[in-house]
């Protein structure tokens, strides 16, 4: 994570999807996104960008990342409690993967750092909230993400039409769930959706 912070500008206007999920359809040719559940942060005519809620690192926990950024330095830092140190950090997507977003709940709010995406979900990709995490002081419900997925202008759109996507308003239970490996077919499920049925559409020409 570095210390950019987020500008607070509206992304989710009337012909935009910024603040709904993306679901990757089954024909999804791009294996970094092959079952992807993305929450769309911003969309706009300058592009979208949006994070990945369903894919692990395998690799890195709070803890690890703490200590990657050298935060355990800050002397007023709190010992991790066992549950928080394993806390786990997701593949938020592959453009600057070695750039951390927090997902959370709108209880933390860090000013122009923050930025609102739906009612009870905001991103903020400072420092300052790993610190408030480590702390105690941080939000009630997080989700921590390296990278991001972004599109350029116009290239959303596109996918969109040659059916990539599917979209559907957020789940903020979905987003903190850090149970992953049944959030494609629980996102699809609120379209309403049989993950078989697509599957088999999916396979037909």
């Amino acid at each position: 994570m570095d210390k950019h912070t987020l500008k607070g500008k509206d992304m989710t206007g009337p012909s935009y999807l910024g603040g709904q999920f993306l679901i990757a359809m089954p024909s999804m040719q791009d294996p970094r996104f092959a079952r992807a559940v993305i929450l769309l942060c911003a969309h706009s005519e300058e592009g979208a960008m949006g994070i990945i809620v369903n894919q692990p690192t395998g690799e890195i926990n709070f803890s690890d990342l703490l200590g990657q950024l050298e935060i355990p330095g800050d002397e007023k830092l709190l010992p991790l409690d066992d549950e928080l140190a394993i806390k786990p950090v997701h593949v938020g997507g592959p453009v600057e993967s070695g750039r951390g977003f927090v997902l959370h709940s709108s209880d933390y709010n860090a000013s122009e750092a923050t930025l609102s995406i739906q009612p009870g979900v905001c991103l903020t990709a400072t420092i300052d909230i790993l610190r408030a995490i480590a702390n105690n002081e941080g939000p009630e419900h997080s989700f921590l993400a390296l990278g991001y997925a972004g599109w350029a202008p116009g290239q959303l759109e596109d996918e969109l039409a040659s059916n990539g996507w599917l979209n559907c308003a957020i789940d903020a239970d979905l987003v903190f769930d850090n149970e992953l490996g049944d959030k494609y077919d629980q996102a699809l499920a609120l379209l309403g959706i049989d993950p078989a049925f697509i599957a088999t559409e999916a396979g037909h020409a």
